[in-house]
C-alpha cells in the first residue's frame, strides 16, 4: 500500500487554534509521465493521535520538514512504529499508520509506476508493501534534498527543488533500465482511467494477452494483481469520497465508487484499513480540519 497522506491535499482551514495548510502543484513538464503531484503539508495544534495513511494508484514518498515521520506498517494490528527523516513506500494493500503529536510539516510527492524506474532505478514491484528510507533509494541525492528542501523558505522554492532534484535523478546514467512492458503501461492506465471500475477479462483481452499472462505481468512490474490493484483504485475512490468536507452518505460512497452495495464497501474497507468505515471517520482526527 501506498503511504497516501490524503488530509495534506485541502486548502488552508482554521478551527479555535487548529490550522492545517495543504499546498499542491504539479512537477516540471519533463517529469509528468513520472510524478503525479507534489503536496505541502503544514498541520499545527491538531489532538495527537494516529493518522491512517490509505492505500491508492501512487508510489509515495514524504520528507518530513520538522521530526520525523512515525510509521506504522499497519493500523491497530501491533505493527512498530519506525521513525523516518524521509520514507518512500510501493503500492500496498493496507493503510499505514502514521503516529502525530498534533503537529507535522513536510511534503509529499506522488510517483507514477514509470517513476519508479526511472529515479529509483527499480521496477515498482520491487517496492511493493514496502516503506524504505529514502536515502536507500537515491543516496547522496536524498541527502541533498532533504537539505534543500529544509532551508528553503517557501513552498514554491521547495517544488522548484524537487524539480531541479528529481530531473537529476532521472537523468543519472545508472537509473536507465528496459522500459516498462507498454501492455502493462497500458493496463494501468485503463484501471486509473477507469478508477477500479473495468474487467480485468476483458482489458486483457484488449491488449491481446490472456488474463492470466496479464495478471503475471502486471504482478511482476507493479507488486499488486491487476484485479487487486482495481480493488485498491475503488477504495481510492471511495476514501475520497468519505474524507470530503461534505461526505456522502456510506450508501451513496458505495455506489459512485462502483461497489456492488454497501457492505462490499465496508468489508473492504475493514481490509484496507483495518477499521470500519464509521470507527475510521470516528478515529481519523485530523479529518476534524475539514
Amino acid at each position: 500500500m501506498v503511504i497516501c497522506l490524503g488530509w495534506a491535499a485541502r486548502t488552508l482551514t482554521k478551527m479555535e487554534d487548529h490550522t492545517a495548510t495543504g499546498i499542491g502543484a504539479r512537477p516540471a513538464p519533463a517529469l509528468r509521465q513520472y510524478v503525479d503531484s507534489y503536496v505541502g503539508f503544514d498541520l499545527r495544534g491538531l489532538p495527537a493521535g494516529v493518522h491512517c495513511g490509505p492505500p491508492g494508484r501512487a508510489l509515495t514518498a514524504v520528507i518530513s520538514l520538522s521530526d520525523p515521520l512515525e510509521v506504522a506498517a499497519g493500523v491497530d494490528d501491533g505493527s512498530p512504529a519506525t521513525p523516518f527523516s524521509s520514507v518512500a513506500g510501493g503500492l500496498m494493500c493496507r493503510s499505514v499508520a502514521i503516529h502525530h503529536d498534533g503537529r507535522q510539516q513536510g511534503v509529499q510527492v506522488a510517483l507514477t509506476p514509470l517513476g519508479a524506474r526511472a529515479i529509483y532505478g527499480m521496477p515498482a514491484a520491487e517496492l511493493a508493501h514496502r516503506l524504505v528510507p529514502l536515502d536507500e533509494l537515491l543516496g547522496a541525492l536524498a541527502v541533498e534534498l532533504v537539505d534543500r528542501l529544509r532551508s528553503a523558505t517557501t513552498w514554491a522554492a521547495r517544488f522548484t527543488a524537487l524539480d531541479e532534484l528529481l530531473l537529476r535523478a532521472v537523468g543519472r546514467g545508472g537509473h536507465r533500465m528496459p522500459r516498462q512492458p507498454p501492455e502493462v503501461t497500458e493496463a494501468w492506465r485503463r484501471l486509473v482511467t477507469a478508477r477500479g471500475c473495468v474487467q480485468v477479462g476483458a482489458l486483457a483481452a484488449e491488449l491481446g494477452w490472456s488474463r492470466r499472462y496479464l495478471t503475471e505481468r502486471f504482478r511482476g512490474e507493479m507488486g499488486l494483481a491487476p484485479k487487486t490493484f482495481a480493488r485498491v483504485l475503488r477504495f481510492e475512490r471511495a476514501h475520497e469520497l468519505a474524507a470530503a468536507q461534505d461526505p456522502l452518505p456510506w450508501g451513496d460512497v458505495a455506489t459512485v465508487s462502483g461497489y456492488a452495495d454497501q457492505a462490499h464497501l465496508v468489508r473492504d474497507w475493514r481490509e484496507f484499513t483495518g477499521r470500519s468505515p464509521t470507527a475510521w471517520r470516528r478515529s481519523e482526527v485530523l479529518l476534524e480540519t475539514g
